[in-house]
């Protein structure tokens, strides 16, 4: 039998390197997608990843006919995918103030938001039709309520966790799955720049290897680490006041261009 193949944005660094280790060690073969391909080369080659267990596809997840086109490819040299996991995103801080910083937010929601839905859509049809296959977009806690200076993501995040419910129910007579998975702080090269705590800091293939069971367990919404679970519920549940309060001077996600 072929083995099932999984399909990664993002697979350049960080969350989606590891999540395709985990993967592969799983017996998965590889569809993996980012702007720097060169890096997913070098990076399965130092894991003595063998060239015919995976496939490299180029694409800018913030245009939706590039990663349209990157998951047609995908159905034509590897087959439909399993699982497709959209990973791909990008952390800026925004000062809606500042002119330049409106863009700053639509390219965020483009490819965290905009993006992950035109990572599902080549693969929608040929599950629906086969009846079988796990969507998983990656969201954030960041999503559960708005952080100063971090509007851009924290909205882009909100919207992947209603998008992606919505999407479920549509699924779901399909016999689709459709996964949120909501990170805390990851040791990423997205969050080693922050400058104030980071509460549960879980390392990287320590998220894949509880992502890949929650993933495999058809969990619907799942926080990772579940100690940012219980946080996020509790700065849910503050009245508004409080919660201002509590976030009064909270040093802010660096801007674009910003001296880190």
């Amino acid at each position: 039998m072929t083995a099932p193949l999984v399909f990664i944005t993002g697979a350049s660094s960080g969350i989606g390197q590891a999540l395709a280790l985990r993967f592969h060690r799983q017996g998965y073969r590889l569809a993996l997608v980012a702007r720097r391909t060169s890096e997913i080369k070098s990076w399965a080659s130092a894991q003595q990843i063998s060239a015919d267990s995976y496939e490299i596809y180029s694409a800018d997840v913030s245009v939706p006919v590039s990663i349209m086109a990157a998951g047609q490819d995908c159905k034509a040299r590897q087959g439909l995918p399993d699982v497709v996991i959209a990973n791909a995103g990008i952390s800026v801080g925004m000062d809606t103030a500042i002119g330049a910083d409106i863009e700053v937010m639509a390219r965020t929601f483009a490819t965290n938001t905009i993006g992950m839905a035109a990572t599902f859509q080549p693969f929608v049809d040929g599950m629906v039709q086969r009846r079988s296959g796990t969507l998983v977009g990656i969201a954030s806690v960041a999503g559960v309520r708005g952080l100063p200076g971090h509007g851009a993501y924290c909205a882009s995040k909100a919207a992947v966790i209603s998008y992606c419910e919505s999407l479920r129910g549509e699924m779901r007579p399909h016999g689709v799955r459709v996964v949120t998975l909501s990170p805390g702080y990851i040791d990423t090269p997205l969050t080693r720049q922050n400058r104030y705590a980071m509460p549960f800091l879980m390392q990287a293939d320590e998220f894949a290897d509880r992502a890949f069971n929650a993933i495999a367990a058809g969990a619907r919404h799942r926080v990772i680490p579940w100690q940012m679970g219980i946080v996020a519920g509790l700065l849910r549940m503050l009245p508004n006041a409080l919660f201002d309060q509590l976030l009064a001077g909270r040093p802010r996600k660096h801007r674009q261009g910003e001296v880190q």
